[in-house]
């Protein structure tokens, strides 16, 4: 991208959400901005001292789109729904306690640390 048009990315995309929230409602518009746009934007700007300076207006503008208990509605929501994703993945046994005197059996007092992923 060329130097100066930064700025140019985030701010299509600001407009985008506005759009979104007319035609799609506010969670769309919140999972674009923030769980999509900011979040990609924000892990360039580690990497890229140009995005790293925009990053403080971003977010100015994602605070002018939402209110702040649409901020916090959504992140809560975001957050629950990653937990709820990752449990789903997550191997069953993963994390099983085994109990070493009895191979291939879980521990009944839950003394053994070895696990399947050991």
């Amino acid at each position: 991208m060329r130097a100066g048009k930064h700025h140019q990315v985030w701010i299509e995309q600001c407009d985008a959400a506005r759009t979104i929230r007319e035609r799609f409602g506010l969670e769309a518009s919140f999972d674009y901005a923030v769980g999509e746009k900011l979040m990609n934007f924000a892990s360039v700007a580690r990497d890229h001292s140009a995005f790293a300076r925009e990053r403080p207006r971003f977010v100015s503008e994602v605070r002018r789109l939402f209110s702040a208990d649409e901020i916090r509605t959504h992140l809560e929501r975001l957050e629950r729904e990653e937990t709820e994703k990752d449990a789903e993945t997550r191997d069953p046994d993963e994390y099983e306690v085994r109990d070493e005197s009895r191979p291939g059996r879980p521990s009944a007092s839950g003394s053994s640390t070895r696990s399947k992923a050991s």
